[in-house]
């Protein structure tokens, strides 16, 4: 079956699926096992993603029906036809969130001496504080705007919040619309009371009232001698995807920049969402004056934009919150931190680098139950410091505010060492950041450079170049996940530390590649895309074909973020035909059928959802018992395989080899944070009838005492409910 016969009726939208990973994100949210303050982390999560999905996918969409494109996706769709289906999709869950906040969410929170009360549950001494506050705190910094003849109809800007006011004169009796700003951008969007001032016994922990409210309910001063006839909320996402064609270093830098103010601004009106108590006219001035459709036109009965949930985690109240569970060094880095030769932990004698730990033995990581300070950011920080490393060259596409790599990269400049530095400018709403990093990087003598033209570097790997008895010896990290503290924290990936020389020496001529005018057409050991990731991915899923029809059976298992590209899905499809055992932990867009009769009846589909976003790429192939397993940057879509600087390396090491096929079990039998995908493309979720196993959680110890052996495969004690 080739790509390009893929039947339309066998591959899922791309958009639909992602859909259907944002509920499962929404689920989290829903499901009463989750702690209190979590359920608000995942329903702010689901927000955040839909807002982006909008400002992105909805965007693009809305631009080709605009330009007149017709031309149909993969799964026979039309641009008009796939918005009509992501509306459709989409209403039946913004409900479920609502009623969820309304009726559970703020129910148990108070139940927990939490109250988020509306402006009107306010009691005389609440009002009195909040109104006060208003007029110190809010009042000063409004701008109310009237939209009538005489003013043309303000400018609303991307995301922000607003009280659409009707303002009537007592003397003429005319009626006109006012739009006021909410300020949550420089004030919290729950304003806090002091408790002291609660009718409730015993006294809350925490109190509050929605900022927008507090405008709303104090509005009538913002208009002296006038009536205010009501109030009404409503919220606008703008198209902000950065259209840039192939440019300079220098001409990119400024394109992104004036493209970033223009995102801050905003382009067409892609969704308005209005409170549900607005009426129609106030309605219809406010799609005339932005020119909104009706299908962009979402009617919400609660809060807008619940995203700001997330401040919710900031309170002190850990038992409504997930058990932190904290990293460990790993055990074979243990001697070589240089932090604890520092502070007396260990001993002079006791110390090792971590080249010579590296020059051992490969070393895999696993974040965060593996401490990126103890590891990544070790190995950079040692780099910089050691007077015997040359150079050093990483890339850079997300990484974190005050990050201890840019100031090891810095310091290391500073000494002397060759230092380059590939930073993504096109790295989505992290292009700000990046500009920032870039020129901070380059004033302190570091070499920046921003990739090859018209591919976005997605890859993260670095090079240490070190002197070694007259010889220079390559150090080497391939990861799955960005160079971000932060995130480390957030996210599971894995990361391979070596010194294998051909490793090495794939990665400088890789960096050549993305620096020069290099035309690399093939690397050693590593898969990389654009040039040879594709074909090498599809020449690994082709040879199970061949050992399975030749009777040596065939077994693929892997573990990825999305899997959306239509030629691996025909080829996972005949390889299924062939009878390959086809194994997948996906957490996010999955646009293949398992499970059908006479076409995927081998294939099944795992999503992991949990309190850390499973980021990992893993790669596993049987090769008739002996395995061979990849890891990297790629997903298994068009952008990476094609359009995307990625590096996919080999796992050389049979005991590393046979522990990332023990995780990957670990994964596939889950039954508390994973969800079977069926074969109509719809998912359930697991539920453990008897003993409960929690991959994530589990993780924290296992991967420090040993996972289990790596043939346990056996399906787990759960059943699936829709």
């Amino acid at each position: 079956m080739a790509a390009r016969s893929l039947d339309p009726d066998l591959y899922i939208n791309r958009e639909l699926s992602w859909i259907a990973f944002n509920q499962r994100v929404l689920a989290q949210a829903l499901d009463q096992r989750t702690p209190l303050l979590e359920q608000a982390k995942f329903s702010a999560i689901f927000s955040n993603n839909l807002d982006e999905f909008f400002m992105v996918r909805v965007a693009s969409l809305k631009s080709q029906v605009e330009a007149g494109i017709s031309t149909a996706s993969a799964d026979g769709r039309t641009p008009q036809q796939q918005l009509k289906a992501i509306r459709a999709e989409l209403l039946p869950l913004l409900e479920q969130q609502q009623k969820h906040y309304l009726n559970s969410l703020k129910t148990e929170l108070n139940n927990h001496a939490v109250q988020l009360l509306d402006y009107a549950q306010l009691n005389e001494g609440q009002r009195l504080w909040i109104d006060n506050f208003f007029q110190t705190a809010i009042f000063p910094v409004l701008t109310p705007l009237a939209v009538d003849p005489a003013h043309p109809f303000p400018f609303v800007s991307n995301l922000s919040l607003n009280v659409g006011a009707l303002v009537v004169d007592p003397d003429s009796g005319q009626r006109q619309l006012a739009r006021v700003k909410v300020p949550q951008k420089i004030l919290p969007r729950f304003v806090a009371i002091p408790t002291d001032l609660s009718d409730s016994d015993p006294e809350p922990v925490h109190t509050a009232v929605p900022l927008e409210q507090v405008v709303a309910f104090n509005i009538g001063l913002l208009f002296p001698g006038m009536t205010v006839e009501g109030h009404y909320f409503f919220r606008v996402t703008r198209d902000a995807d950065l259209e840039l064609r192939d440019l300079e270093a220098d001409d990119l830098m400024i394109a992104i920049e004036q493209g970033l103010h223009k995102r801050r601004m905003g382009g067409e009106v892609v969704r308005l969402e209005v409170a549900n108590q607005m009426p129609d006219d106030v309605i219809e001035m406010l799609m005339d004056g932005m020119s909104v459709a009706e299908d962009d036109l979402y009617r919400v009965d609660g809060p807008l934009g619940l995203d700001d949930l997330f401040g919710l985690l900031s309170l002190p109240l850990e038992a409504l919150k997930d058990e932190p569970l904290n990293g460990h060094t790993p055990p074979t880095l243990a001697r070589a931190q240089r932090g604890m030769l520092e502070d007396g932990s260990i001993k002079e004698e006791e110390f090792e680098s971590i080249f010579s730990v590296i020059r051992r033995r490969d070393v895999l990581l696993h974040h965060p139950y593996d401490l990126f300070s103890t590891s990544v950011e070790e190995f950079i920080n040692q780099a910089a410091d050691d007077p015997q490393v040359m150079g050093i060259k990483m890339t850079l596409y997300r990484t974190s505010k005050d990050s201890p790599i840019i100031a090891a990269l810095i310091r290391a400049a500073e000494h002397g060492k060759q230092v380059m530095a590939l930073v993504e400018l096109k790295a989505r709403f992290d292009e700000d950041n990046n500009i920032q990093w870039a020129k901070q990087l380059e004033s302190s003598g570091v070499h920046v450079v921003y990739g090859v033209i018209g591919l976005k570097t997605h890859t993260k790997i670095v090079l240490v170049v070190r002197k070694e008895k007259q010889r220079l010896r390559s150090y080497v990290h391939i990861g799955t996940g960005n160079y971000n503290s932060k995130t480390s924290k957030l996210y599971t990936d894995i990361g391979l530390l070596s010194a294998r020389p051909e490793l090495g020496q794939d990665l400088v001529e890789l960096f050549n590649y993305l620096t020069g005018f290099s035309k690399q057409q093939s690397f050693r050991r590593l898969l990389v895309a654009p040039v040879t990731l594709r074909k090498g991915i599809e020449g690994l899923i082709r040879r199970e074909i061949k050992h399975a029809k030749q009777g040596h059976g065939g077994h693929i298992k892997a573990k990825m973020n999305s899997l959306v590209d239509p030629a691996i899905v025909a080829l996972l499809y005949e390889a299924s035909q062939a009878g390959v055992v086809i194994e997948l932990i996906i957490r996010g867009m999955c646009c293949l059928y398992p499970g059908r009769e006479g076409v995927s009846e081998s294939i099944r589909v795992v999503s992991i959802i949990g309190r850390y976003l499973e980021h990992s790429r893993i790669f596993w192939f049987s090769n008739k018992g002996e395995a061979e397993v990849y890891l990297g940057s790629a997903d298994w879509m068009p952008r990476n395989l094609d359009r995307r600087v990625e590096a996919v390396s080999p796992v050389e090491e049979p005991e590393l080899r046979e522990q990332l096929e023990r995780l990957l079990n670990l994964y596939l039998n889950d039954n508390r944070g994973a969800w079977d995908m069926l074969s109509d493309g719809s998912f359930s979720q697991r539920q453990p009838s008897r003993k409960t196993i929690h991959s994530q959680l589990e993780l924290t110890d296992l991967w420090r005492h040993g996972l289990p052996p790596a043939n346990t495969n056996d399906k787990t004690e759960s059943e699936t409910v829709e």
